[in-house]
Formats: C-alpha cells, sequence, structure tokens
C-alpha cells in the first residue's frame, strides 16, 4: 500500500493536492442548492458537503469556502433566509458539474446551464425540476471554521419533496431508485446501487438483513 506523509502532500502540486485530498475521505453526497436574492436573481451550485446534522430536529450543514470572493448561494441565503438542496441524478450531472464554474456575481447558472427552476405553491424559492428529492430549508445559524476560514451552514428541513416510487413504508428513502450520483473527489460522478439494507443493531444480538427477511 502505498504511503505519503503530510510533507509529501504540502509540496505536491496544486490540483494534485485537491484531487487526492477531495478524494481519499470518501464518496460525498451531490447537491444542487438553489436561492434567490432580494432583488430576484436566482442562483443555482452543486455542493459535495451536504451532512445530515438530526432528525428531531431535522437539520442540515454544508460548507460555504471562505468569502473573501463572492459567494452568491450565502449571500442569497443570508438575505432570504431560505434555500432548496437538490439531488443530482445521471441527466443532469454535466450540467451541475458545469455550475461550479467561476461566473461574475449575480448571473444565474439557470440561464447557462440546461437546469431549470421550478416553483412550488407558496415557495418563492426555485427548485431544479426534474430533481427526485428536493428539500426546502431555513437558515437557523453558522460557525465559522477558523483553521481555513469556511463557513458551517445549518438549516432546519421546512419541506420535503420525493418521487413517491422512492419510498418504503418505514419511510425510508431509496435514493438508487431515482438514479440519483454521488461524488468521489471534486469531479468524478458515480452511480450507487443498493446492496443491501439492515435492522437496528443491538448488542449481542446478530444483525438481519431486510433483503434476507423476505427470502
Amino acid at each position: 500500500m502505498k504511503s505519503i506523509s503530510k510533507e509529501t502532500i504540502l509540496k505536491m502540486d496544486k490540483i494534485e493536492k485537491l484531487n487526492l485530498i477531495n478524494s481519499c475521505t470518501g464518496f460525498k453526497s451531490a447537491n444542487l442548492i438553489a436561492t434567490k436574492s432580494i432583488e430576484g436573481n436566482t442562483n443555482v451550485a452543486i455542493f459535495s458537503s451536504v451532512t445530515h446534522l438530526g432528525s428531531s430536529p431535522s437539520l442540515i450543514g454544508f460548507i460555504v469556502r471562505p468569502t473573501t470572493t463572492p459567494r452568491d448561494t450565502y449571500k442569497n441565503i443570508m438575505e432570504t433566509g431560505y434555500f432548496t438542496i437538490n439531488h443530482i441524478t445521471v441527466d443532469m450531472i454535466a450540467d451541475a458539474h458545469h455550475t461550479s464554474a467561476n461566473y461574475e456575481s449575480g448571473l444565474s447558472e439557470f440561464d447557462k446551464t440546461n437546469l431549470e427552476e421550478e416553483y412550488k405553491e407558496g415557495i418563492n424559492i426555485p427548485f431544479v425540476k426534474g430533481s427526485p428529492v428536493q428539500l426546502y430549508c431555513k437558515f437557523v445559524n453558522e460557525y465559522l471554521i477558523k483553521e481555513n476560514n469556511t463557513i458551517h451552514v445549518i438549516a432546519s428541513i421546512e419541506n420535503i419533496f420525493f418521487e413517491e416510487v422512492l419510498e418504503h413504508k418505514d419511510g425510508w428513502l431509496q435514493l438508487d431508485k431515482g438514479n440519483v450520483v454521488t461524488l468521489n473527489g471534486a469531479d468524478g460522478y458515480f452511480l450507487p446501487k443498493l446492496i443491501d439494507r439492515f435492522q437496528h443493531a443491538q448488542q449481542d444480538i446478530p444483525t438481519k438483513s431486510f433483503r434476507k427477511d423476505k427470502e
């Protein structure tokens, strides 16, 4: 097994280091976060840092890179307090990835890709049309990570929209039925498939598979 020390990593070319560190931590979620400014300008950007923080209350978090350069997603959330999270499918990956391009502030990536805005009744923030799982979120708090000047944004889930084919009777959403992709690094897109699902683990009791129980 190859070994790379911290000292070697520090001497690496910027892109090589980015690729290594971004990919070594494992597969990540792939989502489009859509926002709207108080002037009505929309924005959509890809994020691989959306994580579950808790179910009761229902909280999520994601990381915003240093705001030394304009970050329309962050700016719009601070202005309105709301945003949407939209799962990326196989058919969306080229356009979703393009939203990471460095366009000038105020320009909507919806206008530069084939991604389309979608609106729900009573909600003024756009969703991404065709996304099989869409979350309407409200800003709750933020924490500066002083070690690298990134911001951890915390939000509550106000509403969940999803294709009914994904839902199991116990509330679990089987995302592979919606062709939802995941990210390895910053630019490697994968299509995961369900291998197995297990019941709640208990001490000294063999873990049981849901699938095997049905056989």
